[in-house]
């Protein structure tokens, strides 16, 4: 929200109140609270009226600072409020000198000079941001001056952070606009708005700095974000109402203020291994029934395409009847048979669901009679008719409401159902609303999600086991990403679609998400074979990968004999993956970094990486670079080091621009130097055992720079730890393992001597396969 015109003056009607000193200040060892006054206190007849700001510091965690103000401090808070988890046994330093009052957590601290109240957060000696004259402020919209001031509608606070030349801002959730938010104006608001719109379902509080911090601001309510935009050299956030509380996470990299950030809000679940191979959906409004069903996963298995999930979407209910969680029984008369017909085929099912209950739905008069929908200011049941007619929404704010849509949705996992899509979530009413908890009805328009999507994941772990519950879930808020998995809702069947999923999909995942998918081929319309092919190499190199649209089918065979062709491909390519990516995925659930990563998160000092976002780290280890257009062309850069083709097994130079034809068989996916990427004998499913027989493939190693990985179970528990270490015309590998492996070292390699193992040579490499029980190899290269 603006409040400006230009660097002087403020828009007509607004006033600014800003802390003009520290006039005093009290602490313990948890916090520092400053009475800040917006006038300077010459003498005692100062202190008798004008706002006054009270400002409390604390240190929530190691490395992290929380910085609330107050104008008024008796304003009643309704709730919602986000879930946080604090350190309690964290520390805040206080230092104070003549001229400032120093407040340390860890390497970062917050500088508050005792004349003017402004602030400067630094990383030891290195300023990262700071609050000057009339950046934190209490602003009035319509002031008409103390004396009228009966009610404080028009009241925000806040918060104006420096950037720096060259500083680079990322995050704020899925956002489809440019990846770098600098020049944009942000609203934190969930939204139904497509992925060709600034609008997005998952808005996130939290912006990252390429200089290594990041910053949450601890509101549900409708944050407004200034980019660069009102003040170009300042991030901007302001909050409706008397308070602001924000979070200020030091690096140093950008990978470590994310991993703080989901200490505080929570780290992403670990999804089952299954849930990594491909799901079919029967898209959106096509006409299916159980013959339908099983011609689609029979087809795919006569086609050696494999299939993990198979999803059903909204109308495994009847029309005018969302939602009731009752198969229409026309279609399918016999769900539960069907469902073991489809378990025995070796799938596991997801079904469409939102938490709206039409008023022709068997649910609507219980949910009405006991209480269980959100009501209006009046006692009427809120309705509307958007997506099926008269539809009410479940209150999540009352626990037997909660505990009842558990109950609706037990019965469908206890019949055989896996998962649930999560749908919706997005369009929450503001006006003249009462939530059963009384919770402020703006603040819960976006903490809605929250709740659903919570209930949903809550009653699939019960069910399922920890470990088993997964949720394809389209809104999202904070804290959202510890209910996995995410996809990047409606887009449209081409290419520019296509890239602006991608870019959303890099956004949220700098927003704490560690899991992201999107729709293969695009939701809307139907797209060409080409525009398919390409979407389906793309998707089955994200982290889940669904075939799913709006009125048309998604099977490949639909397409063109090619298109089944690239499915099988890269399926398969993605199932024997799992060994690398499963080891990815538990690594994301326990530090919040991503598995689908933005290069700027990999590689932050690289001036060239800090702009990308048509690429992307699949991984640790691995650089994929979608094609985005109908000539077959890749257009990418690699950072500096030796980079080698994980398809082909060429070796490239690093720190420039490369410019590539691909066919429909091929994607640009390059390993880093220096890396161990684990690969599985079994390419048909992505579950199995992945440390037997598994593959170490050895890419690029870099003399006296210590390469290695693991390699877990499907129980994420380790079976096998190795390193490789290069030294001159040596390398040692040491491997703990208990089943046999081989060492894959990229490229052919003269061999002088080899100690412990067999070696075999291929024109794309060079094979170690070491006896049984051998844990250290050394090869001596002539």
């Amino acid at each position: 929200m603006k409040f400006s015109n230009g660097c002087w003056l403020q828009k007509e009607g607004v006033e600014c109140f800003t802390p003009a000193e520290v006039y005093s200040f009290k602490k313990d060892d948890k916090s520092v609270t400053i009475c800040a006054p917006t006038h300077k206190i010459n003498h005692r007849g100062d202190t008798l009226g004008g706002p006054n700001l009270t400002i409390k510091v604390s240190a929530p965690a190691e490395e992290v600072l929380r910085v609330q103000t107050f104008h008024y401090m008796g304003v009643v808070d309704h709730g919602p409020n986000f879930e946080l988890t604090i350190d309690d046994n964290a520390k805040l330093t206080v230092e104070e000198t003549e001229e400032a009052l120093v407040l340390k957590s860890g390497t970062l601290s917050l500088t508050i000079n005792k004349n003017n109240a402004q602030m400067t957060f630094r990383r030891g000696n290195e300023v990262l941001t700071s609050s000057k004259h009339r950046d934190l402020a209490y602003m009035k919209a319509d002031y008409k001056g103390l004396a009228y001031e009966v009610n404080n509608s028009d009241a925000y606070m806040r918060e104006q952070l420096s950037l720096s030349v060259g500083e680079l801002i990322y995050g704020l959730g899925e956002r489809f606009t440019p990846f770098i938010k600098n020049g944009q104006t942000v609203d934190i608001w969930n939204e139904d708005g497509g992925t060709s719109t600034e609008l997005s379902y998952k808005n996130i509080p939290f912006y990252l700095s390429n200089k290594g911090y990041g910053v949450f601001v601890n509101s549900p309510d409708k944050v407004s974000f200034e980019v660069s935009t009102e003040m170009v050299k300042k991030v901007e956030f302001s909050v409706p109402g008397e308070s602001l509380d924000y979070f200020f996470f030091n690096g140093p990299t950008m990978k470590d203020a994310i991993a703080r950030y989901t200490d505080l809000t929570g780290k992403p679940a670990l999804p089952a291994p299954w849930t990594f191979g491909l799901w079919l959906s029967t898209s959106f409004t096509t006409n299916y029934d159980e013959k339908t069903v099983t011609s689609f996963v029979d087809g795919m298995a006569d086609r050696d395409v494999p299939l993990s999930v198979f999803h059903f979407d909204c109308f495994w209910m009847k029309g005018f009847a969302w939602s009731d969680f009752v198969w229409d029984g026309e279609v399918f008369p016999d769900p539960k048979g069907m469902l073991a017909r489809l378990h025995e085929k070796g799938l596991k099912i997801c079904v469409w669901i939102n938490s709206y209950i039409g008023q022709e739905s068997v649910l609507f008069e219980e949910g009405m009679e006991k209480g269980y929908f959100l009501k209006r200011t009046n006692g009427d049941v809120w309705q509307w008719d958007m997506w099926q007619p008269g539809m009410a929404l479940v209150d999540f704010t009352n626990p037997a409401a909660y505990k009842w849509f558990q109950d609706k949705l037990e019965v469908l996992v206890d019949m055989g159902v896996d998962c649930f899509k999560t749908d919706f979530g997005e369009r929450i009413p503001t006006e003249e609303i009462a939530w059963f908890d009384g919770a402020d009805p703006v603040k819960m328009h976006n903490y809605y999600t929250y709740l659903y999507n919570k209930c949903v994941y809550e009653l699939l772990e019960r069910k399922r086991g920890k470990g088993n519950a997964v949720l394809f879930a389209r809104s999202a808020t904070v804290g959202g990403q510890k209910f996995p998995v995410h996809w990047g809702g409606d887009c449209w069947s081409d290419f520019e679609s296509m890239s602006e999923s991608l870019r959303g999909g890099l956004s949220l995942t700098m927003s704490g998400f560690g899991f992201w998918s999107h729709d293969i081929g695009g939701f809307e319309d139907t797209s060409t074979p080409d525009v398919y092919k390409r979407w389906v190499a793309f998707g089955l190199m994200s982290s889940h990968s669904r075939l799913h649209g709006s009125t048309s089918y998604r099977v490949p065979w639909a397409y063109d004999e090619e298109s089944v062709e690239v499915a099988r491909f890269f399926t398969k390519l993605k199932a024997s993956l799992m060994p690398y990516l499963y080891r990815n995925a538990i690594e994301t659930s326990i530090t919040g970094i991503p598995t689908m990563r933005s290069m700027v998160l990999e590689f932050q000092e690289d001036l060239t990486a800090r702009y990308l976002d048509r690429q992307y780290m699949f991984g640790d280890s691995l650089l994929v670079a979608p094609i985005f257009n109908p000539e077959g062309m890749a257009e990418f850069y690699l950072p500096e080091g030796t980079w080698t083709n994980f398809l082909t097994g060429e070796k490239v130079v690093g720190g420039k621009w490369y410019t590539e034809h691909h066919g429909y068989l091929s994607i640009p996916c390059f390993a880093r130097e220096n890396s161990i990427i684990a690969v599985g004998e079994v390419d048909n499913k992505p579950e199995y055992d992945y440390a037997n027989n598994v593959t170490l493939k050895v890419f690029e190693l870099v003399d006296g720079k210590e390469a290695s990985t693991s390699v877990y179970n499907m129980a994420a528990e380790k079976e096998l730890t190795a390193t490789a270490l290069k030294s001159g015309k040596e390398i040692k590998f040491t491997v703990d393992a208990v089943k046999p492996y081989k060492l894959f070292l990229n490229g052919v390699f003269d061999v002088a001597t080899v100690n412990g193992a067999e070696v075999t040579v291929c024109e794309k490499g060079t094979t170690l396969i070491p006896a049984a029980g051998v844990k250290e190899i050394v090869v001596t290269l002539k």
